[in-house]
């Protein structure tokens, strides 16, 4: 009688929990730092009201993530530029894919000189910091735009991105479209080989937590990150020269001024290789920001029932609660409603 109680109790204690655990629904996503504060602001709000639903997301750089997309190590991929129509042709032998924007951001010009806490930068000097051709911070073209600051006469400090990276691919075309020399010497691209590295006064850091931490530990150091990241970490940021001539600032106003100036036209989700960043950039308006950039989502159009179920939620609620104000991280800027719904029509296409 004991010896089969004991193994009642065995068996209750071994099956019991087995049919009460919570089967957890998890989905996994990797790819660009560029939007990864506010997409996992998304992600913690989301989920508060799914207790069984893990929604992980690892930032690598655009170019990891497309990466771990195409090997099928993760489920979701987040980009800032669009994906090229030669990798979405190699991604289509794999199963059929939809690319959509999810939100608004600026790539900010940060800089850590001592006691300057503020300074303009034109167009042809920002090009020419990032060329090498300025050596030192009290060059004169640099001392005429900003007559009040006491620069110091030390060596400029460029700070780049070491991986493949969106924010790079997205900074180095803006340089292309305001200079031939950098178009023509440089290029754009997710990774370029920097003229300042040769020059010996080159940095990379990986992702743009690397180029924030090597900025705030480096005096005398410029660099480009994600507005974000500027604000988060209280980095100094540079007024640039807009087309207009005037020098403005990364600010929730300035975003919005740039969207306002351009035609956000953005093509299907399942034709998302048609897009081209160019028609973002350097926008008219006297206080547009001129480096401003759409970061995207890519999935595939099948999965798994309980996945596609969760991933079509969280794509309807990006869209729609996410875009507003209230959940919104100070950096971005929402998307227009009409360009919030291609990510409707996207998560209604997975199957």
């Amino acid at each position: 009688m004991i010896r089969k109680f004991l193994l009642i109790l065995f068996l209750a204690i071994i099956f019991i929990p087995m049919c009460t655990k919570k089967e957890f629904i998890t989905i996994t996503g990797s790819g660009a730092t560029f939007p990864q504060p506010q997409f996992e602001k998304w992600i913690s709000e989301f989920i508060k009201e799914m207790p069984n639903v893990r929604i992980e997301y690892y930032g690598g750089g655009s170019g990891k993530g497309l990466n771990d997309f195409k090997k099928g190590l993760v489920d979701f991929a987040l980009s800032d530029p669009p994906i090229k129509k030669q990798l979405w042709k190699e991604l289509e032998k794999k199963g059929k894919i939809l690319q959509f924007p999810i939100i608004i951001g600026a790539v900010a010009i940060v800089f850590n000189v001592p006691n300057v806490d503020e300074l303009k930068l034109s167009r042809d000097v920002l090009v020419d910091i990032f060329l090498g051709k300025i050596e030192y911070w009290d060059d004169e073209r640099i001392k005429r735009l900003n007559p009040d600051k006491k620069l110091p006469h030390e060596k400029i400090i460029v700070v780049h991105r070491s991986d493949s990276s969106g924010t790079t691919e997205i900074f180095t075309t803006f340089l292309s479209i305001i200079s031939e020399e950098w178009r023509t010497k440089v290029g754009s691209g997710k990774y370029v080989d920097w003229p300042v590295d040769k020059l010996g006064r080159g940095l990379g850091g990986k992702g743009n937590q690397g180029v924030v931490a090597i900025i705030k530990q480096t005096p005398y150091t410029i660099g480009y990150v994600e507005y974000a990241y500027a604000i988060r970490e209280n980095l100094s940021i540079a007024l640039i020269e807009n087309r207009e001539g005037n020098f403005v600032k990364p600010e929730q106003e300035t975003i919005k001024e740039a969207v306002k100036n351009v035609a956000l036209v953005f093509p299907e989700p399942d034709r998302g290789y048609e897009e081209k960043i160019e028609n973002l950039l350097d926008p008219p308006g006297n206080n547009s920001y001129p480096i401003i950039a759409v970061s995207h989502m890519i999935v595939w159009k099948d999965y798994p029932d309980e996945k596609a179920k969760i991933l079509k939620e969280f794509i309807k609620w990006i869209m729609t609660e996410g875009q507003k104000d209230t959940y919104i991280m100070p950096g971005y800027a929402p998307l227009p409603k009409e360009v919030a719904e291609i990510g409707i029509r996207a998560a209604e296409m997975i199957e």
